[in-house]
């Protein structure tokens, strides 16, 4: 009985040490002229997610450009059960904005978005930016609350956005690119910036939240987020819903600090801590992605013209 007890206490410790992330994607539907046309890139985004047993993803829309192909990818995403949240219309930048102009955008797209039936009243701030003096900051917070939403805050920043731009740019140069080098360093860049932000959590709250990952709807989504749930797990991780993610108790956490850039809430709860720098990992930074994407994806000059990447389309 001594010794059922021992490992049934190893299993309630190894459990309760468990790290959960649910993921998100921004600026859904983005424009999609590149190595995926739109309905290949949905097409592709949503049977990786039913393979690698993703249930539920959330895709923060904006919809200033929601017509024709990029609105039927966005139904296409809330037909098979993932939620459509609010990213805004035009995605402004609220450091550059009057408080008033800010709420009506976000109006606007709320107008829109609250057709789909998967919508929830979540919202996520472009850039992260959540009012760069109090009284917007404040404006904001009381504008959420009085319309029902919650601030859908991440927890794991990175800059998913700028290795897309580099995998473009190279296609559209028709430049080789290795999808397998593709893969490997786009693994390594988001698995380290995760780990970094959940030591980070760790350190300033004693544990492992549950997490909320930003991506963004993309072509390198589609083609690489399977792989990340899969290493993830590898490292322990459980793939949990957005809704279970803003179960935790940090979602009711508001900085008092007035930040003009925000690193996440992982990053205003270290800040208000204390830590006053570091609050951006080292693969936050788009000098460092370039190099390392040149060195590590582009396939030498000598490779076979066999290499070259190929732009697929749907059927």
């Amino acid at each position: 009985m001594r010794y059922l007890f021992a490992a049934l206490l190893l299993l309630v410790t190894a459990l309760s040490q468990g790290k959960e992330v649910a993921f998100t994607f921004d600026d859904a539907p983005r424009k999609a002229t590149g190595y995926f046309d739109g309905p290949t890139r949905a097409k592709t985004l949503l049977q990786v997610l039913e393979t690698h047993e993703i249930p539920q993803v959330a895709f923060f829309a904006n919809t200033s450009n929601l017509t024709g192909e990029r609105l039927e990818r966005l139904r296409r995403y809330g037909d098979a059960g993932h939620i459509i949240a609010n990213h805004s219309h035009t995605h402004p930048n609220f450091n550059t904005q009057e408080l008033q102009a800010y709420i009506d955008d976000v109006n606007e797209a709320d107008q829109i978005l609250r057709d789909f039936p998967t919508f929830k009243p979540w919202f996520r701030f472009p850039f992260l930016r959540e009012g760069n003096t109090a009284a917007k900051r404040n404006g904001m917070r009381k504008f959420l609350d009085e319309h029902g939403y919650i601030n859908a805050y991440i927890t794991l920043n990175n800059y998913d956005w700028y290795i897309e731009s580099l995998f473009q740019e190279a296609v559209a140069e028709g430049k080789r690119v290795d999808l397998d080098r593709l893969r490997r360093f786009y693994l390594d860049v988001m698995i380290a910036g995760i780990e970094y932000y959940d030591q980070m959590a760790i350190q300033h709250i004693g544990r492992s939240p549950k997490h909320i990952l930003l991506m963004h709807e993309m072509d390198i989504s589609a083609l690489f987020v399977g792989d990340l749930a899969d290493a993830l797990r590898n490292r322990g991780w459980s793939i949990i819903s957005p809704e279970e993610a803003y179960t935790d108790d940090i979602a009711s956490y508001r900085t008092p600090s007035v930040l003009k850039y925000n690193a996440g809430r992982i990053g205003e709860i270290a800040y208000d801590k204390g830590q006053k720098t570091d609050l951006w990992h080292e693969t936050l930074n788009e000098g460092y992605l370039r190099a390392r994407f040149t060195a590590e994806v582009l396939t030498p000059e000598t490779a076979p013209a066999g290499s070259r990447v190929k732009t697929p389309r749907a059927e």
